[in-house]
């Protein structure tokens, strides 16, 4: 499995990268504007990330926006769902304006900050239940 982390916070992005390091290839960016353009070069590569993380409150570009951004991205490549990137938002708000939001630019798990990594890893488990078991 391939990971991105999008976190402006150095402790998040470490926190998440120690977590996910055991199921994937982890990389990490530190605002949205960054993610898109990783995710641009993976997915032309023909490696698109399996897993993106995103806050929401970032400098540049926030999570939200990233994901409408990397959702494009994948409709002009050509990859759908079920086949799409599995994106779970992290962040700390837990506004029910900004979780709506999420969900309607289509990300697949929402997780308060500050992440508890046994949560973490069951909502990661939830979306790649064959990677997890091993």
């Amino acid at each position: 499995m391939k990971a991105l982390v999008v976190d402006d916070d150095l402790i998040t992005r470490m926190v998440l990268q120690e977590i996910l390091s055991a199921y994937a290839d982890v990389h990490s960016c530190v605002d949205g504007n960054e993610a898109v353009l990783a995710y641009r070069r993976a997915i032309e590569r023909g490696e698109p990330y399996d897993l993106v993380c995103l806050d929401v409150l970032m400098p540049v570009m926030g999570g939200i926006e990233a994901l409408q951004l990397i959702r494009r991205e994948e409709e002009l490549h050509g990859r759908y769902r079920p086949r799409a990137t599995k994106v779970i938002i992290t962040t700390a708000s837990d506004d029910a304006d900004t979780i709506s939001q999420a969900f309607r630019e289509l990300c697949d798990a929402y997780v308060i900050k500050p992440v508890d990594a046994e949560e973490f890893t069951n909502v990661v488990g939830c979306l790649f239940p064959i990677e997890l078991r091993a």
